[in-house]
């Protein structure tokens, strides 16, 4: 029998507890002997809850029982997840985790330390939720040379966006009714800022590069300023604003960014709407691939993790991931060639001509009802060049980046 124990019963251990009691049979089989949760480590008490039984708040209780063959991490946060998650590694015992901050931080020194002592640290649940995308890179596309990755990354954004371009809703009233629902945090910085897809697109590119990649150095763009103007422009233009994470091998080399992008209704990413996420693969063998599903929540998110403690299980010895230390160097944005459009205060008539001197020629967009502005899309051009244009530009109100891919 294999025992576990589980750091944090909040959402999502919760539902690690909850999957496996359900799943039992299924999960016991799977992992090829009976798994049975012997720990419920949390600060909380909670009267009536069967976890009762197994909960514990001393981490020491879990750390020195030689039983205990695996830890789950779902606390969330670098501390003291970290601490509790690396000795866990020294003693000896496999650790599964759903905690993006602590793998975007500490991945490749705590995968190191799993290697050493041949047990296994695994995340899958860390990107994507239930979306089967960081065993996918590790173990199925290993024969290819991965030429891009980019994905929508976090169900709060893409649900507020979602609800912006099909209800009309302002910013603010998206971002109120995500935290009615559930869907946003009290405080939605990590979300709307970009900074939970930027810590995911970190991990993906660490991953098919083999080098850590610092999410701090990654360029991080949030939706705070995407107005229902500017959704009304893409609707008018038959395109969908996007938080798209983004990673990529260009003449330059390895760029990567999170921003707000106009898809075109040829992207894969186009039609994913509301919670759901989705992650787009390009390989220069297998071509392009998509994985899609529910990105976050408690039951799918708890399902990555409780496959992991399966893997676990069945894997005593290490399985090899290839994320090495070694600082992977990101090229600048300023070569990467795309289209952007513009938002303009003014006369098109009046201003026309200065935009096509900046920008060479251009298409341009009228919202009927949106007076006193206009919109233009420009030509493919250089981040860098498109920068020197938008500053000298007098009235610029607005520019979001533009997918220039036709097909993908």
């Amino acid at each position: 029998m294999a025992k576990i124990a589980v750091l944090g019963y909040g959402t999502v251990g919760s539902g690690v507890y909850e999957v496996i009691k359900t799943n039992q049979t299924i999960v016991n089989k799977n992992a090829g002997e009976d798994i049975e949760i012997k720990y419920v480590l949390d600060l909380r008490d909670f009267p009536g809850d069967p976890v009762e039984e197994i909960l514990v708040h001393d981490y020491d209780v879990i750390l020195n029982d030689p039983e205990v063959s695996v830890v789950v991490e779902v606390m969330g946060g670098v501390e003291p997840a970290y601490t509790f998650v690396k000795n866990a590694l020294l003693k000896g015992k496999s650790v599964c985790t759903s905690n993006k901050a602590l793998v975007a931080a500490k991945g490749p020194e705590l995968i190191k330390i799993a290697r050493e002592k041949d047990i296994n640290f695994f995340f899958e649940a860390s990107v994507g939720g239930g979306i089967p995308i960081i065993r996918t890179l590790n173990l199925c596309l290993t024969a290819d040379d991965i030429e891009e990755i980019s994905g929508i990354l976090n169900g709060t954004t893409n649900y507020m966006l979602t609800k912006m371009a099909d209800e009309g809703w302002e910013f603010d009233e998206a971002l109120k009714t995500a935290q009615e629902l559930g869907y946003a945090e009290h405080n939605p910085e990590a979300d709307i800022d970009g900074w939970d897809a930027c810590r995911k697109i970190a991990i993906l590119t660490s991953l098919y590069t083999g080098k850590n990649t610092d999410y701090e150095k990654v360029y991080t763009e949030g939706i705070t300023k995407v107005s229902a103007r500017d959704i009304k422009y893409a609707k008018e233009l038959g395109l969908k604003i996007k938080l798209i994470a983004e990673s990529q091998k260009t003449e330059a080399g390895l760029v990567a960014m999170v921003a707000p992008i106009m898809l075109k209704k040829t992207h894969p990413l186009y039609n994913v709407e509301n919670v759901l996420n989705a992650v787009y693969v390009r390989g220069n063998v297998l071509g392009p691939a998509m994985f899609f599903g529910s990105g976050a929540g408690k039951l799918p998110t708890a399902s990555a993790v409780v496959s992991d403690v399966i893997a676990a299980v069945k894997n005593r010895s290490n399985i090899k991931v290839e994320w090495d230390e070694e600082d992977l160097n990101l090229a600048s944005l300023g070569s990467v060639k795309r289209s952007f459009f513009v938002r303009v205060s003014g006369s098109e008539d009046e201003k026309l001509k200065r935009v096509n001197e900046l920008f060479g020629e251009v298409r341009t967009v009228k919202v009927p009802g949106l007076d006193g502005e206009f919109g233009f899309i420009t030509k493919v051009m250089c981040e860098d060049d498109f920068n020197v244009g938008y500053d000298m530009l007098d009235g610029a109100i607005r520019r979001i980046r533009v997918d220039n891919v036709e097909d993908k």
